[in-house]
């Protein structure tokens, strides 16, 4: 039986999800997962959606930490946790600081790094920071790359990473939003069931990134600009940082068709998601869901290391100077139909069965099982689309 070990972080939690749950159904694996405890409540949450409990938490967080301080933290509780485990292999998942500390935790143990949603790349070190640099260090480290697509199977070999430690997998947000998608909602949320019964087109909007909060005020008072049309109305589920909302408040308050809430759980987003019309975020999460569910996505980024559907077109780089935010959603708003029309394509990040063959790398890897049949999305490069655009 192979002992493996999976930390946890909020973002992660919900990629991991279905992950976890079916290596604890497979009885070639023995799982244990570690938490570092942060942002608990947003973690537990999404934990739950999937019944999953930690074995261990690290309780790393504490307030006005700095990067390199959190790194310290994980890395300590970790060399005090994996001697106790011995585990046959770590994964780690993404970019975060958890994600490179765990990943150095296990080089230091000597113990094979598994890295799911490997190999995106922005070109730019500094852009998205520090997530860019988390991921090409853990490049170097791991021992198996699990590339959701297959440019992220090429940036990795670009790199040197030879081609039978890589495996292309889709991505397993994919798996969860499809599963989450068809779940019955738990408890009545009165805003969602309000939504399903305006007519008004509805515009999910958000902005968190520790780049753009010098922006996030001309962000809002670009939502504040098209908000004034009758035919919209916009939901915001705010961010927890102070300064992000502080800015949309200020804005935004007083404004009859926006909606200013606290963050959702994540099946009452992902039915959020479902329901507008057009999604307008930073988020890398809503970089690959939104195209996912066939939703006009307009990035607030001009920069991004998902750039599979901005080439299809499903996905418009707007960056987040305010005057062309306005212009790129209210020109979708005037063309919703064709948009619809022209961007059909909605397997840019997954199919629904990357937990399929991620489970079946990590088996083919320790020499359990055959070899994965590899994801391949169906885009294309549509340079010639209307709607295909970079932020000015």
């Amino acid at each position: 039986m192979i002992y493996y070990s999976a930390q946890l972080f909020r973002p992660e939690a919900i990629k991991y999800g279905p992950v976890i749950n079916a290596l604890k159904k497979d009885p070639r694996f023995e799982v244990f997962i570690i938490s570092t405890g942060q942002h608990k409540e947003m973690l537990d949450d999404a934990l739950a959606v999937f019944d999953i409990k930690p074995d261990y938490n690290l309780k790393v967080m504490q307030p006005g930490q700095t990067l390199a301080q959190i790194t310290s933290r994980i890395t300590d509780g970790l060399a005090k946790l994996l001697p106790q485990l011995k585990p046959d292999a770590l994964t780690v998942h993404g970019d975060t600081g958890t994600t490179l500390a765990a990943a150095l935790s296990g080089f230091h143990h000597h113990i094979p790094v598994i890295h799911i949603e490997a190999g995106l790349r922005s070109g730019n070190v500094y852009s998205p920071f520090p997530e860019e640099g988390n991921r090409k260090l853990v490049a170097q480290i791991a021992s198996l790359h699990l590339a959701p697509t297959p440019g992220n199977a090429a940036n990795l070999i670009r790199e040197g990473i030879p081609e039978n430690r890589i495996v292309i997998t889709g991505n397993t947000v994919v798996d969860a939003l499809l599963w989450a998608i068809e779940q019955i909602p738990q408890g009545d949320n009165t805003l969602l069931e309000a939504l399903h019964q305006d007519t008004r087109k509805i515009i999910l909007a958000s902005a968190h990134r520790r780049e753009a909060w010098e922006k996030i005020p001309d962000i809002a008072n670009a939502i504040k600009v098209i908000a004034e049309r009758p035919d919209v109305r916009v939901v915001i589920p705010m961010h927890k940082n102070p300064i992000v909302r502080q800015a949309f408040q200020n804005t935004l308050a007083d404004m009859n068709n926006v909606d200013l809430i606290e963050p959702l759980n994540y099946l009452d987003f992902c039915r959020l998601m479902n329901r507008a019309d057009i999604i307008l975020s930073d988020s890398s999460g809503a970089e690959e869901e939104g195209p996912t569910l066939g939703k006009p996505t307009l990035i607030l980024r001009s920069l991004t290391e998902r750039p599979e559907a901005t080439h299809s077109g499903s996905a418009i780089l707007v960056g987040n100077s305010g005057e062309q935010i306005i212009h790129h959603v209210c020109r979708i708003l005037d063309n919703l139909s064709a948009f619809k029309g022209a961007n059909v394509q909605t397997d840019h990040y997954g199919d629904g069965l990357a937990t399929q063959r991620v489970i079946g790398a990590i088996a083919n890897f320790f020499g359990l099982g055959p070899a994965v049949q590899p994801f391949y999305c169906g885009c294309e490069m549509r340079p010639n689309n209307y709607f295909v655009t970079n932020a000015a």
